[in-house]
C-alpha cells in the first residue's frame, strides 16, 4: 500500500483483498466438491463384470464348498489323531503290564494262570486292533483333507484363469473410463482458466476487482492444484503443456505491454511540463516522491538535498513555491503545507520575485 493513501482507504483496500480471498476460498471449496464427485457420472466397473457370468459363480461356489470340506476334514483329522494317540498309549501301557506279568508267571511256573494269559493276550490283540482302526481313521481324514485342498486349488486355478482372460478387457475399460472422467474435469477447469485470463486482461482494475481476483485465484488453484490428485498418468502432460502455453502467452503479452509502456513514456516526456503533471494521478505521484522516484519517468532522483526542483532525466517540475507565502512545496501538492493556500491548477505557484520582508 502506498504511504500517501488515506488510512481508511488502506483498510478498505485490505478489506477488499480479504473479500477476494474469501470469494476464492468458497469457490475453491465448491470446485473441489464438484471435481471430486465427477467420477460418479460413470458406472463403477469391476473385474467381475468382464468374467464368464456362468462359470465364475460355479467356480466360486466350488471353492467355498472345498474350503468348508477342508475345514471339516481338518477338524476330524485332529480328533482322529487324538484318538490314535490315546490308542497308542493304551496299547503301550497294556504291553508293559503284560510283559511284567508274564515275567512273574515264568518265575512262579503256576499252570492255573493259563486262562489269565489267554485273556490278557486277547486284550492286547483288541488294543492293537483299536490302534490300527484309529490309524486308519487318521489316514482317511488325511485323504479327505487332501482331496478338499486339491479341489479348492483346482477351482482357484480355473477362476484365476478366467480373471486373467478378463483382466485385459477390464484394464481397457478402466483406461477409457479414466480418460472420460479426466475429460470431464478438464472441460470444467480449462474454461475457468480461460475466463480468468479474460477477466485479468479486461477487468482486473475495474470496480469489481475483488471478485475478479477471487475468481482468478480460484481458477488457477482448480487447474494447477485441485486437478493434480485426479490426473491419470498422461494427465501431467496436459497440465504442463497448458502451463507452458500460458507462460508463453503471458510472456509475450508482458513484452508487448512493456514496449507499449516505453513508447507512451517517450510521448509523455515530450509533452509540456504542466500537461504532464496534470495527467499524473495524485496518489501515484505522492507515492513515487516518497520513494525518491520521478513521478513522470520513474527514474531515481535525489530529493533529500532540498535543492532539486526538476527531474534531471526528463525535466519534470517536482517542487515549486507557494504563490501566497513563497514556501518551497511539492509541485503535485494541492495545498500549501505552510499557509494552506490552494495551488493554482496547471502551473507553478512561484512568484516572479520572492516577497521582501518589511521592517
Amino acid at each position: 500500500m502506498s504511504k500517501s493513501l488515506r488510512l481508511s482507504e488502506k483498510w478498505f483496500r485490505r478489506g477488499l483483498w480479504l473479500v477476494a480471498f474469501l470469494f476464492a476460498w468458497f469457490l475453491t471449496g465448491l470446485g473441489s466438491t464438484i471435481v471430486g464427485d465427477l467420477p460418479q457420472v460413470e458406472q463403477v466397473r469391476t473385474l467381475d463384470d468382464f468374467m464368464d457370468p456362468q462359470r465364475t459363480p460355479a467356480l466360486r461356489q466350488s471353492i467355498e464348498t472345498a474350503r468348508r470340506d477342508a475345514d471339516a476334514a481338518q477338524a476330524a483329522l485332529e480328533q482322529a489323531q487324538l484318538r490314535h494317540q490315546v490308542a497308542q498309549a493304551s496299547n503301550r501301557a497294556a504291553r508293559e503290564t503284560f510283559s511284567n506279568w508274564l515275567a512273574t508267571r515264568q518265575a512262579t511256573q503256576r499252570p492255573e494262570q493259563d486262562n489269565e494269559l489267554m485273556a490278557r493276550t486277547q486284550q492286547l490283540d483288541q488294543l492293537r486292533l483299536d490302534e490300527r482302526n484309529a490309524l486308519t481313521e487318521v489316514e482317511r481324514q488325511q485323504q479327505a483333507a487332501l482331496d478338499a485342498r486339491q479341489a479348492q486349488n483346482r477351482a482357484q486355478a480355473a477362476l484365476q484363469e478366467l480373471e486373467e482372460v478378463a483382466r485385459d478387457d477390464y484394464e481397457d475399460a478402466m483406461r477409457a473410463q479414466e480418460l472420460r472422467v479426466f475429460g470431464y474435469r478438464l472441460a470444467l477447469t480449462l474454461p475457468l482458466l480461460l475466463v480468468a485470463g479474460w477477466l485479468f486482461r479486461k477487468h482486473r482494475q475495474g470496480p469489481s476487482w475483488p471478485f475478479v481476483w477471487g475468481f482468478i485465484f480460484f481458477a488457477l488453484f482448480a487447474f494447477f492444484v485441485e486437478l493434480v490428485p485426479y490426473l491419470p498418468s498422461y494427465g501431467g502432460y496436459v497440465r504442463y503443456v497448458v502451463g507452458i502455453l500460458l507462460t508463453v502467452v503471458g510472456g509475450r503479452y508482458a513484452i508487448a505491454a512493456l514496449q507499449r509502456y516505453l513508447e507512451r513514456q517517450k510521448l509523455v516526456e515530450a509533452l509540456p511540463d504542466n500537461q504532464r503533471r496534470q495527467g499524473l494521478d495524485y496518489d501515484l505521484a505522492q507515492a513515487r516522491l516518497v520513494k525518491n522516484v520521478c513521478p513522470g519517468c520513474e527514474r531515481p532522483v535525489d530529493l533529500k538535498d532540498g535543492k532539486t526542483d526538476f527531474c534531471p532525466h526528463c525535466g519534470l517540475c517536482l517542487f515549486d513555491h507557494c504563490g501566497q507565502c513563497n514556501s518551497r512545496k511539492s509541485a503535485f501538492a494541492r495545498y500549501c503545507f505552510c499557509c494552506g493556500a490552494a495551488a493554482k491548477p496547471g502551473g507553478s505557484d512561484a512568484p516572479a520575485v520572492p516577497p521582501v520582508a518589511t521592517g
